[in-house]
């Protein structure tokens, strides 16, 4: 008996010594991710473009990211626009609405000698049940707005992931000896980091713009808005030794796909193509949203006196 209990003991022990296994499997939820169904739909869908276009390597990889961009997310963001367009032009419609509620909650607090504290959570109730409805009315709940953030952050990490398969020969040695000799200009080796920073320091800026740009519109900017636009600002620097680290095939789609949409935010501001989308026009909207923009940068800068 007391044998079995000492084996048994040395059975518990050797258990829980043993290493618990990575999440996701041997190579964890990583090598788990890379080798996931959207991963390798990327790596079909670039090398099918590859294929057919004939193109080099760096040329596919940056019409790809154009092409992403402009057939996913750039009617994501003109959906975008058009739900903050319409959220925008609701404010004085619910600033009229809850003077109008404060009053009557008034009244009916003195009339059944409501204390303020009961007073103001009947108006906040109210106030948020008539702000639904309203939301409800026009189509437009703020949520909605957020549907670029739930398409675009995916898709960029299954093709950045994808190109990483490609470049270290997940997919195969013959996409990974193509891939060698795919670049062009100062990044000939696409399974090979960037040494001369040039890729990395243009994806830091190219996404610092789009931070300044987006910043340089808000006359009004609340703490909280300050505070995320701090932090894009920081992920847009940090970016730069990440882009620095990844095969160039990698950094070359980010610094793509980062101009891309940096272009789509331009033309997003032009009252023309903002009736193509039906973005109803706002109080905040200008007619000359590219000279504001250089202006509203250049005093923020103090590029001019």
């Amino acid at each position: 008996m007391w044998r079995r209990l000492a084996r048994a003991g040395r059975c518990r022990v050797a258990a829980a010594a043993a290493p618990a296994a990575p999440l996701g499997g041997h190579g964890g939820w990583y090598e788990w991710w890379s080798q996931s169904p959207p991963v390798h739909w990327a790596e079909g869908g670039l090398t099918a473009l590859q294929a057919s276009a004939g193109l080099p390597w760096w040329a596919a990889i940056a019409c790809g990211a154009a092409l992403l961009r402009t057939a996913v997310t750039l009617p994501l963001a003109a959906h975008q626009c058009r739900l903050l367009a319409q959220l925008e032009n609701l404010q004085p419609e619910i600033k009229n609405l809850a003077e109008r509620l404060r009053y009557e909650v008034s009244v009916r607090g003195k009339q059944l000698g409501w204390s303020e504290k009961v007073a103001r959570f009947h108006y906040k109730k109210n106030l948020r049940r008539i702000i639904t409805e309203l939301y409800v009315r026009d189509n437009c709940h703020p949520f909605k707005a957020t549907l670029l953030v739930w398409v675009q952050v995916p898709m960029w990490v299954c093709v950045s992931l994808a190109l990483r398969n490609c470049s270290v020969g997940a997919t195969g040695s013959k996409v990974q000896e193509q891939f060698s000799a795919g670049g062009t200009l100062w990044f000939t080796d696409l399974t090979a980091p960037d040494s001369t920073w040039i890729l990395p320091v243009s994806l830091g800026l190219v996404n610092l713009l789009i931070v300044e740009i987006f910043a340089a519109q808000k006359m009004k900017v609340s703490r909280f808005q300050k505070l995320i636009t701090n932090f894009f600002r920081v992920v847009s620097v940090v970016m730069i030794p990440v882009a620095a680290t990844v095969p160039s095939s990698m950094a070359l789609y980010w610094l793509c796909s980062s101009f891309v949409g940096l272009s789509h935010n331009l033309l997003l501001r032009s009252p023309a193509f903002r009736r193509l989308c039906w973005i109803p026009r706002t109080k905040s909207e200008t007619d000359t949203p590219y000279r504001d923009i250089l202006s509203a940068l250049a005093t923020k800068y103090s590029f001019k006196k």
